[in-house]
C-alpha cells in the first residue's frame, strides 16, 4: 500500500475513499493549479459537508514544494486511517465526530509531476510552480512588499480557503530537515532571529507536542539519513521560524496574521522524494503526532457570544488580555481561543453592545 501517488494515482485514491466512505467524507477542490490540476481537499466529520455549531476546524496541507513529497504520501495515509478506523476505533471516532477535518494532499501538483520525471535527487527541480514561483514565498506578508510578484492561482485558491472555513489550527508538511517550526517565519528587520508572536506560548507547545511524539525529531543528535543535505540539530526538535532562517510570503505567517488560524510547519525528513520502500517508516513516525496535532484544535477557551435574545452574533472580536491578536466568532457565533493553560480575562465585544468580559 506504501508508493508514490502522482497526479493521476491521488485523484483515483481520493475518490475510492470519497466513494467508500460517504458518511464520513467529502471530496471537493479549492482550485485549480497553473496546469489545470484540481487542487484536491478531503474533508472527514461525521457530517461532511457542513459546518456544525462549536465544533472546531483543522487543516493539513503539504506538498507547496513540489519536490518535497513525504508530507503529500503522510496524509493519504491519514486519509486511509481515519477512514478504515472510524468504526471500530473509539478515539478515531472521538477525533472524527467532535472536529471537521480537512486535508490537502497537495497544493503544488504541477511542480510535483516535475519533480516525479527529473528531480527526484535533485534539491530544486520541480520545487516551484509551474511559472517558476515559490509559493512559500507568494503570500501578502506583514513587514515586506512580495518579492515574486502577486497571489499565484495556488496561492490565491489557499487565501480563499482560509478565507471560506474558520479553521482554528493548521499544520503544513515539507521535507528537507527534521523540526517543527512556529511563526513568525519572519523578523521586521528581515535577519535571521527570533520573532515571537504573542502566542509564542500556545505555538511552542503546539510545535512541542509533535516533536515531542515522534520517535527521534525532539532528540538532541537524531540519525541524519542524508549525505547531501547539511545535518541541522535543534533543541527540543522545534524552532521559531525566522531564528532558523527569515523567509517573507510564507503561508504559516499568513495564516496567523490574517485569520484565526494557527498554523505551524512541520519539516518530517531530510529526504525530499525517498525511495517507496522508505515511506512506510516514514508513516509509522509520524501517525502518532498527526492525529495528536489535529487533536490541540480543542485546547484553550471556546464557546458562543450571543445578544440578550440568545441570537448569534457573528465577526464578534474575542480579546486575551495582555495579548494583542484577537479572534472573531464564526458565522454562528462560535469562536476558539487556543491557550495554553492558566487564568485568563477574555473579553468579548461587537459593534453596537456592551463588551463582556469574563474571568476563565
Amino acid at each position: 500500500t506504501f508508493q508514490h501517488h502522482n497526479y493521476e494515482k491521488l485523484t483515483w485514491f481520493l475518490k475510492y475513499f470519497s466513494l467508500k466512505y460517504p458518511d464520513i467524507t467529502r471530496l471537493y477542490s479549492i482550485g485549480y493549479s497553473v496546469q489545470n490540476r484540481k487542487l484536491w481537499a478531503m474533508e472527514i466529520s461525521d457530517n461532511p459537508g457542513q459546518h456544525e455549531p462549536g465544533e472546531p476546524e483543522f487543516k493539513y496541507i503539504a506538498n507547496i514544494h513540489g519536490n518535497e513529497v513525504v508530507g503529500r504520501e503522510l496524509l493519504l495515509q491519514l486519509i486511509r486511517y481515519l477512514c478504515e478506523n472510524y468504526e471500530s476505533h473509539e478515539k478515531v471516532r472521538t477525533l472524527v465526530d467532535t472536529t471537521r477535518i480537512h486535508i490537502l494532499p497537495s497544493i503544488n501538483p504541477d511542480g510535483y509531476e516535475l519533480a516525479s520525471v527529473k528531480g527526484k535527487t535533485h534539491k530544486f527541480i520541480g520545487r516551484r510552480n509551474a511559472y517558476g514561483v515559490d509559493l512559500n514565498r507568494n503570500f501578502p506578508d506583514q513587514f515586506f512588499p512580495s518579492s515574486n510578484g502577486p497571489p499565484q492561482p495556488e496561492t490565491r485558491a489557499v487565501m480563499n480557503w482560509i478565507r471560506d472555513y474558520p479553521f482554528v489550527l493548521s499544520a503544513s508538511l515539507h521535507s528537507g530537515a527534521l523540526v517543527a517550526l512556529y511563526p513568525y517565519d519572519d523578523s521586521p528587520s528581515g535577519q535571521s532571529l527570533y520573532s515571537a508572536t504573542p502566542d509564542d506560548d500556545v505555538f511552542r507547545h503546539v510545535a512541542k507536542t509533535y516533536s515531542e511524539l515522534h520517535p527521534v525529531m525532539h532528540l538532541a543528535n537524531p540519525k541524519w539519513n542524508c549525505s547531501n543535505v547539511k545535518e541541522e540539530h535543534f533543541i527540543d526538535g522545534i524552532t521559531n521560524g525566522a531564528s532558523w532562517f527569515s523567509i517573507s510570503g510564507g503561508m504559516q505567517d499568513y495564516n496567523y496574521v490574517h485569520s484565526n488560524d494557527f498554523e505551524v510547519t512541520v519539516e518530517v525528513g531530510c529526504e525530499r522524494f525517498p525511495k517507496e520502500d522508505q515511506l512506510e517508516k516514514y508513516w509509522k513516525d509520524n501517525k502518532k503526532p498527526l492525529l495528536e496535532l489535529i487533536n490541540q484544535v480543542h485546547r484553550g477557551v471556546h464557546g458562543f457570544v450571543k445578544n440578550i435574545q440568545g441570537e448569534p452574533l457573528a465577526n464578534a472580536f474575542i480579546k486575551v488580555s495582555d495579548r494583542r491578536h484577537d479572534v472573531t466568532s464564526a458565522k454562528d457565533g462560535d469562536y476558539w481561543r487556543l491557550l495554553v493553560p492558566g487564568s485568563y480575562e477574555v473579553t468579548a465585544s461587537a459593534t453596537g453592545y456592551e463588551p463582556q468580559t469574563k474571568l476563565v
